[in-house]
């Protein structure tokens, strides 16, 4: 009895040494829609772990100071006012390969161009308004992370 008790320590200890986080937000328009279950359980499906998840509202300056990369660009201002447009699930995610799992369960920025089945695919209806934000590297998604979670809000 005590070797499977060290056994499944280690193969515990080997799921979290390979584990990976990334960032995620539903984003307002996928909120209004009603859509926020469905991807929740889409992205639970693809054997990703909900380390932390809330439902929150950002003002647009909050939106421009997690959006800072983008500043100058052509699309920001339209981009932070529609992610101060209405309530939204930033979330935490855990899995092998995470931040790649979830770039290619999310599809395509343009939806137009998404794959069938992925989350863009089904739930977005424009570059704009594509439902769905994820970590694009593993720095973008320490900075992301902390953004929105407290050290204290993640186990």
């Amino acid at each position: 009895m005590q070797a499977l008790h060290w056994r499944e320590r280690i193969f515990a200890l080997r799921r979290e040494i390979l584990s990976e986080r990334t960032f995620s937000i539903i984003k307002p328009d996928a909120v209004r829609k009603g859509h926020t279950a469905a991807i929740l359980a889409q992205i639970e499906e693809a054997g990703f772990k909900i380390v932390a998840i809330k439902r929150t509202s950002i003002s647009k300056v909050q939106a421009e100071g997690f959006y800072a990369v983008h500043a100058g660009k052509p699309f920001f201002a339209g981009l932070t006012e529609f992610m101060s447009s209405g309530p939204i699930f930033p979330m935490v995610l855990e899995k092998e390969n995470a931040i790649a799992d979830l770039r290619k369960l999310m599809g395509a920025t343009n939806p137009a161009q998404a794959e069938e089945g992925t989350i863009r695919w089904k739930y977005a209806e424009s570059i704009g308004e594509n439902a769905i934000h994820g970590s694009d590297g593993e720095e973008t998604a320490t900075f992301e992370i902390g953004y929105f979670f407290a050290g204290i809000e993640l186990k």
